[in-house]
């Protein structure tokens, strides 16, 4: 039997190349434009941020060990420092993931301006964002399956220009285009290292699901760490050269501008036809992580509503047991983040969200880190213990330094509504009492007109982004081709002048 449960698991190299694909789905398709404000050496950057991304593996894999069936952030800061910590870490983590998502939609549809060029307009591509938005979550409503695989398929895509670029792309290297913006923030090397490490550390979001993968690896206890590690550092790899070798193929001026960076330089290296190519692979993978990642904050907030922390309208659920009220709401509230983050670029727009929601992933991590101490006490050997509390310092620290260099605006905001977590839990400790004394269990159906709802703004917001970025022009005039004439010089008899009759839009 023993046997049979044995060749039912993966290896360590499977296991590696698992963790890095989890990893590597949509974090850096837009990294090399936001790190184009910093500069070239921003590669000290993401070797800190590798440093601290082992880290924090590292602990998440020790902490899966201690308890296995913990899992998460949530878990464990609530058993290490109690039910208030936990709620706001669960609320924070939550809340960053929803942010985050906004993330993937800006590139997803930033991949696609070279093929409609029209979303350039903010407007416009704001438009196109909330539809995919509403789009995913009434997807995840009537057929969460498909979804899943619809992921597996894209995100498998989504590698192909990474590791492409990583490997090819230095044949265009170019070491003047790439030194010549060494480092524009105008200030000292170490702080623009420390700007980075809020940017580079969005392409490691997600590293404490990779001791998820313990249950199907062969002897998890020596392997899940090799393979945590493993997957980091290759991921780590792809995301170096990748982002390097684009700096040093557009200049600087280009690259912080371009809204399909990898786009850009496949299209540099191999023509358009490869560059359209990297963008339909890209914007594939992008969206096709917000299926995913749309499916998990609305599960991850019916948990927290199960468990009286979250209102019962994230408990309620379809016919097909998907909490669809809870994915309604989702979608609204990414759709007031996509209006409230327009911007004159989809790098902008990205470089705003991606700031946020790490800054607000960040306090989790910190929280995850300095509860190993706790709960690692009496469970560990001395030996094992007093390793693990250097690592979960390492990896606090890390997560401290990339909180203290971020946006100070937004850490401010972000902190100022993690002090507010208390008005919140005090609601949801009186809940959680009102339904003990009632002997209720949270829950229940969602309506229909939800999913319907949620189509209908589908739509609507397809047929607008139509509309305003194809039908109308500045003036609200639709576009019509008219031939007018015009005067050119013919190219055989120099001095000589034509009448050509050429057809444009006006």
């Amino acid at each position: 039997m023993n046997q049979d449960d044995n060749s039912n698991k993966i290896g360590v190299v499977a296991a590696t190349l698992m963790v890095a694909g989890n990893m590597m789905g949509s974090g850096v398709f837009m990294l090399p434009a936001n790190l184009a404000a910093i500069g070239g050496v921003a590669v000290f950057g993401w070797i800190v941020t590798c440093i601290g991304a082992i880290a924090l593996a590292l602990t998440f894999a020790k902490l899966s060990s201690i308890d296995p069936a913990a899992g998460g952030p949530y878990a464990y800061t609530r058993q290490a420092f109690g039910d208030y910590m936990g709620y706001q870490t669960n609320l924070i983590y939550w809340l960053a993931n929803v942010i985050g998502n906004v993330g993937l939609a800006v590139v997803g549809i930033g991949y696609l301006i070279s093929f409609f060029p029209a979303l350039k307009n903010p407007f416009a591509f704001a438009l196109a964002q909330i539809c995919v938005i509403w789009l995913f979550a009434y997807a995840n409503m009537i057929g969460p399956k498909l979804v899943g695989r619809i992921q597996s398929v894209t995100t498998t895509l989504a590698l192909i220009p990474i590791i492409g670029t990583a490997i090819l792309g230095w044949f265009w290297f170019d070491g003047k285009t790439y030194m010549d913006a060494w480092n524009v923030t105008g200030k000292s090397t170490v702080s623009a290292i420390g700007m980075t490490l809020n940017f580079t550390l969005w392409a490691f979001i997600g590293v404490e699901s990779a001791s998820v993968s313990a249950g199907v690896v062969k002897n998890p206890k020596k392997n899940v760490p090799i393979a945590t590690i493993g997957g980091v550092i290759l991921a780590a790899v792809c995301y170096v050269l990748s982002s390097s070798v684009i700096m040093g193929m557009i200049p600087n001026h280009a690259l912080a501008n371009s809204s399909a960076p990898f786009a850009d330089a496949a299209r540099l290296a191999f023509g358009e036809i490869a560059g359209n190519g990297v963008a339909i692979c890209a914007a594939l993978g992008c969206l096709g992580s917000l299926a995913g990642w749309t499916l998990l904050v609305g599960q991850s907030a019916k948990a927290a509503a199960d468990d009286g922390l979250f209102g019962n309208v994230f408990a309620r659920t379809n016919s097909k047991g998907v909490p669809s009220a809870g994915l309604a709401i989702v979608a609204g509230i990414m759709t007031i983040q996509v209006l409230a983050t327009m911007s004159p670029s989809a790098s902008q727009q990205f470089g705003k969200i991606a700031s946020i929601a790490v800054i607000l992933t960040l306090l989790p991590y910190i929280y995850s880190s300095i509860s190993i101490k706790v709960l690692g006490y009496g469970k560990l050997s001395p030996k094992d213990y007093n390793k693990s509390c250097i690592i979960g310092l390492i990896a606090a620290v890390y997560s401290m330094a990339a909180l203290v260099t971020s946006n100070g605006n937004q850490t401010r905001w972000s902190l100022i509504f993690v002090i507010a977590t208390i008005v919140f839990f005090s609601g949801a400790v009186t809940r959680k009492h009102e339904l003990e004394e009632l002997h209720e269990t949270p829950g229940g159906f969602s309506p229909r007109w939800v999913r319907y709802t949620s189509l209908a703004i589908m739509i609507l917001t397809l047929v607008g982004t139509f509309w305003y970025s194809v039908g109308i022009d500045k003036n609200m005039e639709l576009k019509h081709r008219t031939n007018i004439t015009t005067t050119t010089q013919a190219p055989d008899k120099v001095g000589s002048t034509t009448t050509q009759s050429v057809s444009i839009d006006n």
